[in-house]
């Protein structure tokens, strides 16, 4: 009773310490949010001219990459920045969200691009694409297994792919099949050896 009595006589007190302790805390998060939108900044220029480069020699030259950072009034768990991947992938076209504007190919290569810069920088020891050929053929396809095989001498590689350029590239193949059983469908993961991997390279061809 008399601890609460003294909350009561003591509530201006009070209110006004943790009113500036608020503050303070406010302060402290403008600080460190303004620290990192800066570092965000200058991390996001390095992004855009690293992938933009990487998208020409994808067979993408008139492709270009940008970092959209925004900043806003009130913070998330995240810091005070709104960060969006935009990308022009033709001369006069304007910037808009890569989800609105690239074709299936072009996000492949989108994607690749991405894995390649950030995958050195995370640490992340294994990569998985899953149909990164889509929409992709000739040309282009022999670039993105060009890129990763160089990917790959610093990473392991998981791909599942239906093109010859992509899948020759690879150290170790297996062979993915449907088949029905007992009225019952199951996935067949077979491991090709060296004339295996021959006759599927020349079906899929």
């Amino acid at each position: 009773k008399k601890r609460e009595l003294e909350n009561i006589l003591n509530f201006e007190e009070k209110q006004e310490e943790l009113k500036l302790k608020q503050q303070k805390l406010w302060k402290k998060i403008l600080e460190v949010g303004e620290a990192l939108h800066l570092k965000r900044k200058q991390i996001a220029d390095n992004i855009e001219k690293n992938i933009n480069q990487i998208l020409v020699e994808l067979n993408m030259p008139n492709a270009y990459f940008k970092v959209n950072i925004e900043k806003m009034e009130e913070p998330t768990e995240t810091g005070f920045d709104k960060i969006e991947f935009l990308i022009s992938t033709n001369i006069g076209e304007p910037l808009k969200p890569k989800s609105k504007i690239a074709s299936g190919g072009e996000l492949s290569r989108i994607m690749l691009a991405l894995k390649t810069i950030l995958a050195s920088a995370d640490g992340i020891s294994t990569l998985i694409f899953d149909e990164v050929d889509t929409g992709i053929s000739g040309k282009t396809a022999q670039l993105v297994a060009e890129k990763m095989a160089y990917l790959s001498k610093k990473h392991q590689l998981i791909c599942v792919t239906h093109l010859p350029q992509i899948a020759f590239m690879a150290d170790t193949h297996y062979r993915i099949s449907k088949i029905t059983k007992n009225e019952r469908t199951y996935i067949n993961v077979e491991k090709l050896d060296y004339q295996g991997k021959i006759n599927e390279l020349a079906r899929i061809m």
